[in-house]
């Protein structure tokens, strides 16, 4: 069984200029480095929607990694001056959010 998470990228119906980016997989120490890679490639896109939607309700588990890399993509976002959401983030993810004082920044839209 593979365990790397990955990214599928499917159009928001919502909205011409917005997306949502579905993961799947884990999200660890392990896989960080191929799912930063992964979405540096897809933010280098010209055609980089004004707001993304990243959907969690594909991950099959986190480790404390997975907290860095939400603030990393944030961080990023809000400096290509993209608007950022994430959904169906993981109770777990919450609460090493939480641990960390750092749910307020994941969880800002």
């Amino acid at each position: 069984m593979d365990d790397t998470a990955s990214a599928g990228t499917s159009t928001a119906a919502a909205a011409a200029s917005s997306e949502v980016l579905a993961l799947t997989g884990a999200l660890s120490f392990e896989t960080i480095p191929t799912v930063l890679e992964q979405s540096e490639q897809y933010a280098a896109r010209p055609d980089l929607p004004d707001r993304l939607t990243i959907d969690f309700s594909g991950i099959t588990g986190v480790d404390s990694s997975a907290v860095a890399l939400l603030l990393e993509w944030r961080r990023q976002a809000g400096l290509r001056g993209k608007r950022l959401e994430f959904a169906n983030l993981p109770p777990n993810l919450l609460a090493l959010a939480q641990l960390y004082g750092v749910a307020e920044l994941i969880q800002q839209p």
